[in-house]
């Protein structure tokens, strides 16, 4: 072999290496995901006029590459998911006990309720529609569901605006759990409470992106209880309102593996 021919072996052999490199690189499986921690106020229950505070914890996954060069979601953690999409919905409800509230003395506690379903929504780059269905477990065993439009406004690139309105409703069983009262109440005459549209209002979300792993989010939801629940002596004795504020730190991480 000449030395001619052991260079450009050499080379040859080299190219091939990078080559391999860079397909590996590429080919390694990416987990982007965002985690958000911080705090929440409420009122202490539905129609409650005093308020509690608790953590504000979250983890969302937002882009999955895999080693077959397969993707899923959006490279960018910040954008917004454009066009119809479907995702998991929950929410938990605190339990209500005679013991912490003593205006509930002579009725059954309610436990700490969880409800699982899906939110299905339709995003432009100006405006959002979603619908939410859930079943609840534990505390209550109904229906609930929201619905929802966001306008959005981006002032700059790091500032993220949505406001809208909601309307809220559930089914019998829910209502009934929640804004009725059974007879043997010390503090409120019995009371049946039919389910179908509970509460309308407004939501405004504001979101800051400090750079591409941290950004920083503030809501505040408020709505107005209607037709049974409004007309609830639960209601009717504390407040005919419900606010709710929420702050959240949000950072974005990436595996490589």
């Amino acid at each position: 072999m000449t030395f001619r021919n052991k260079i450009m072996g050499f080379a040859s052999f080299a190219l091939a290496g990078i080559a391999l490199q860079s397909v590996s690189a590429v080919a390694e499986t990416q987990l982007t995901f965002a985690v958000t921690g911080g705090f929440q106020a409420q009122p202490e229950y539905f129609g409650a006029e005093d308020y509690v505070t608790g953590p504000l914890l979250g983890l969302s996954p937002k882009y999955l590459q895999l080693d077959s060069g397969k993707s899923f979601g959006n490279p960018d953690p910040w954008a917004d998911k454009l066009g119809f999409n479907v995702s998991p919905s929950l929410r938990v409800i605190s339990e209500r006990d005679a013991e912490t509230y003593s205006e509930f003395s002579g009725l059954e506690d309610i436990d700490t309720a969880i409800e699982l379903g899906a939110q299905v929504s339709y995003a432009t780059q100006n405006v959002k529609v979603f619908g939410a269905m859930r079943k609840g477990f534990g505390g209550h065993e109904g229906y609930v569901g929201e619905l929802g439009l966001d306008l959005i406004a981006k002032p700059t690139d790091k500032w993220r605006i949505a406001a809208g309105p909601r309307v809220n409703f559930g089914d019998d069983t829910f209502a009934d759990t929640y804004f009725g009262v059974a007879p043997g109440s010390v503090n409120y005459g019995a009371y049946d409470a039919d389910g179908g549209v509970l509460s309308t209002g407004v939501s405004l979300e504001a979101r800051y992106q400090f750079n591409d792993n941290w950004g920083v989010t503030g809501q505040v939801e408020w709505s107005r209880f209607q037709n049974d629940a409004a007309d609830s002596p639960i209601v009717e004795a504390g407040s005919d309102s419900d606010t709710r504020v929420s702050v959240g730190l949000t950072r974005v991480l990436r595996l490589n593996f």
